[in-house]
C-alpha cells in the first residue's frame, strides 16, 4: 500500500515508518521541520514538508503523495511535562487533533482516500465512575477541570474520524525511544511525587508496540476505535516507584492530595487517585496483535 504518515517524524512516526517499509508499503511521512527530512529518507520513507494547520499545504502533499491511507500521528508535545497548566502544554496538539484533523480528512475527501487512521489518546483518561479498567464501549471522561480544552479536541478527533469510517487507536502512555526522557528526568530529581494512596490507573504502551498495532490496523483496514494498550493497566502507587526503580532513582516522595492539588494541579491529582486505565482485548482479538512488551514491568527494565 501506499501510506502517508502525518507527523512522520514525531515519537510514534519514528517507528512506524520502517515497520511498514518493512513490510513492503511504500511510505510518504511528512515533518514540520524541514530539519528531520533527512531523518525520515534514512527511515526509508519518501519525506516531505507539510504545516498540518494550514489547510492548503495539508492538500497539496495528500494529493502529491497519491495515498491509499492517511495515518494521523501529528503532535507537538514537548518540554517538561505541565500536567498544572495542561490545556497550555498541549495548546498546539489540540489545533492538531482539531483544526489538523479537519484538514487532513478534508484533503482525504478531495482526493478520494477511504481509508483513514488517527492517534487518540487512552492512558488514564477513562469514566471515573465503576471498574478500574475500561473498554472501548464505556464512554471517556468528560474531563477535568483546567484540562477541557484537552478533553474537548480528543472528542473532536474521534466524532470527526468516526463520521468519516476510520479508525481510532487510543494509545496509551507511551515510554520507550523518545517518548519518557522528560518523566525520567523529574523522577531523577524527585519532582514527580505519589499523591496520596496513588490508587488511580494508567494504562502504559511501548512505542514499538504502538506502532505494531497500527500497522494492523492499516493493514486489515479496520475501522472503530481501538484501545491500544499493554496487558496491565496498573495504579500509580505500583507502577511509578518499578519506573524509579528502573531509571536507577530514588524511590519517590508521597506527598498529600491537598498539596499536589495546589502544587501540580487537578489532572495531576485525578491521574494518581481516580484515573482509569483501558483493556486491550478488542485490539488483540480482532487484529491477532501481539506485543513485544506485555507488560510495562518488562518494558520499564528493558526500554527506559
Amino acid at each position: 500500500m501506499r501510506v502517508f504518515v502525518a507527523g512522520g517524524s514525531g515519537v510514534i512516526g519514528r517507528r512506524l515508518v520502517p515497520q511498514l517499509v518493512a513490510r513492503g508499503h511504500d511510505v510518504v511521512a511528512t515533518t514540520s521541520h524541514s530539519g528531520r527530512l533527512g531523518e525520515l529518507e534514512r527511515l526509508g520513507a519518501q519525506a516531505v514538508v507539510m504545516d498540518g494547520l494550514d489547510a492548503a499545504s495539508v492538500g497539496e502533499a495528500v494529493a502529491s503523495a497519491g495515498p491509499d491511507v492517511i495515518v494521523h500521528e501529528m503532535t507537538a508535545i514537548s518540554g517538561t511535562p505541565d500536567l498544572k497548566h495542561i490545556a497550555q502544554w498541549f495548546a498546539a496538539t489540540n489545533r492538531l487533533r482539531t483544526e489538523g484533523t479537519d484538514n487532513l480528512l478534508a484533503a482525504a475527501s478531495a482526493t478520494g482516500v477511504t481509508q483513514f487512521v488517527a492517534q487518540s489518546y487512552g492512558a488514564w483518561n477513562g469514566l471515573r465512575e465503576g471498574g478500574w479498567v475500561k473498554t472501548e464501549e464505556d464512554p471517556m471522561d468528560p474531563g477535568v477541570v483546567g484540562a477541557e480544552p484537552v478533553t474537548n479536541a480528543i472528542k473532536h478527533l474521534e466524532a470527526a474520524v468516526g463520521s468519516f469510517g476510520g479508525a481510532v487507536l487510543r494509545y496509551g502512555a507511551l515510554y520507550g525511544p523518545g517518548a519518557t526522557d522528560d518523566q525520567v528526568e523529574l523522577i531523577k530529581k524527585r519532582q514527580f511525587p505519589l499523591v496520596g494512596k496513588a490508587t488511580g490507573y494508567t494504562s502504559w504502551i511501548h512505542v514499538d508496540d504502538a506502532a505494531s498495532a497500527t500497522v494492523l490496523v492499516i493493514e486489515q483496514k479496520a475501522t472503530g476505535v481501538f484501545n491500544i494498550v499493554d496487558d496491565e493497566p496498573a495504579p500509580a502507587n505500583e507502577w511509578l516507584p518499578y519506573l524509579a526503580e528502573s531509571a536507577g532513582a530514588k524511590r519517590p516522595m508521597r506527598v498529600p492530595v491537598w498539596l499536589a492539588r495546589m502544587l501540580a494541579g487537578e489532572a495531576a491529582v485525578v491521574m494518581m487517585t481516580e484515573g482509569r486505565g483501558f483493556s486491550n482485548a478488542k485490539a488483540k482479538r480482532e487484529l491477532g496483535w501481539e506485543l513485544r512488551y506485555p507488560s510495562w514491568r518488562q518494558g520499564f527494565k528493558e526500554g527506559i
